[in-house]
């Protein structure tokens, strides 16, 4: 039964991938983005990796896709953009990611409280424990922690820059204001 739950996670995560590819709309593509990242947070935790589905979820599907919608809505180009992002914003939009995201969750529950006999991980598997990705992250690998926080916000300046409005006929460049 847990291999049929690994392709059938797998299946969800491999389409839910896909549309974020052939998506036209970026929020359309980052919706289907979330959806992937439960999906993989999923088989981390059917692998036996808790605290990795954990950390999928809070920094992939949290921090870095609340970033990606943040920059989507600074390079906001007006009251059209607006009127269009209101049209993209109704149910049969959110239909797809939303089933995508249902059956994940159906599954979730019964792994959580299903046959819990066949699913014991080994010893091996729970060796990701909290302490150790921390010191990991502020140890060994401090310089590229550091350096990908560096790249994200050059990337976030530089979104802001392009972002804003010619210059008028006093010399000023405005940011535009998105209302």
């Amino acid at each position: 039964m847990q291999l049929s739950a690994f392709y059938f996670t797998a299946a969800i995560a491999v389409a839910a991938t896909a549309m974020v590819i052939v998506s036209r709309n970026a929020v359309h593509g980052l919706l289907h983005l979330v959806v992937s990242f439960l999906a993989c947070a999923v088989i981390f935790f059917q692998l036996g990796a808790p605290f990795a589905a954990a950390l999928e979820v809070i920094v992939y599907a949290g921090a870095i896709l609340v970033l990606m919608v943040f920059v989507i809505m600074l390079l906001n180009q007006g009251k059209a953009t607006v009127q269009q992002e209101n049209a993209w914003l109704r149910g049969e939009n959110w239909l797809g990611p939303a089933i995508l995201s249902a059956l994940l969750l159906a599954q979730l529950l019964f792994l959580l409280w299903g046959d819990t006999t066949s699913a014991t991980p080994s010893s091996d598997t729970l060796a990701t424990r909290p302490k150790a990705v921390g010191l990991a992250l502020f140890g060994k690998y401090l310089l590229a922690v550091e350096l990908a926080s560096l790249l994200l916000l050059a990337a976030l300046v530089g979104a802001s820059h392009l972002a804003r409005r010619p210059a008028h006929a006093s010399g000023r460049r405005e940011i535009p204001d998105g209302h």
